[in-house]
């Protein structure tokens, strides 16, 4: 048995676990480093042809006969700088005043008909700015009630819309005559448009 002090056991401890942490961070070998020609290959190609993407780039370079795969084109691809999309949220919140929302909704009747209910709402103070109801809606009649909601008073610049067959392109004809700009809510998002 042998008996040492405790500061020689914690030394033991850390001189273990320094030489444990060298040998997990040491050199892995890996893929070969691509030379600095073919990056600029890529880079030039990326430029030259914005609307390509890596797997365009990546057949072009086998064409040549260069080997490369599509992960290295697109690490060193050249991407485009856009300034950055708003969200969904913010759109709402900076145009709040210049929205109005068109909502289709169904009522059964007594008789068991199914008759369509079309409102529209303005996003600033949740105000009910037209509503009318119909048994057969079509892009024609959605387009005038949009016309008799918006052509009196001051209309607003975007209108927010499901993606409903409804709206056609006579909807968005009569939108645009309006100078209206539509957005459209995502597919299966319905709270995007409350």
């Amino acid at each position: 048995m042998l008996v040492v002090r405790p500061e020689t056991v914690v030394g033991w401890h850390r001189q273990a676990f320094r030489r444990y942490w060298a040998w997990k961070s040491r050199q892995h070998s890996g893929r070969p480093a691509i030379s600095a020609d073919l990056r600029d290959l890529i880079r030039r190609m990326s430029c030259a042809n914005p609307l390509w993407g890596a797997p365009r780039i990546h057949g072009e370079l086998l064409k040549l006969g260069i080997t490369v795969s599509q992960a290295t084109v697109l690490k060193y691809m050249v991407r485009a700088r856009r300034p950055p999309s708003q969200a969904w949220r913010t759109f709402l919140k900076n145009h709040a005043k210049d929205l109005i929302a068109l909502h289709f909704f169904t009522v059964p009747t007594a008789t068991f008909r199914v008759l369509f209910v079309l409102v529209m709402l303005t996003h600033s103070r949740r105000r009910l700015v037209h509503f009318n109801v119909t048994e057969h809606p079509t892009a024609e009649w959605t387009g005038r009630q949009l016309l008799e909601a918006c052509a009196l008073e001051h209309g607003p610049r975007y209108l927010i819309r499901d993606r409903d067959q409804v709206y056609g392109e006579r909807f968005s004809h009569q939108a645009r005559m309006l100078d209206i700009q539509e957005a459209v809510i995502a597919p299966r998002s319905p709270w995007q448009n409350a």
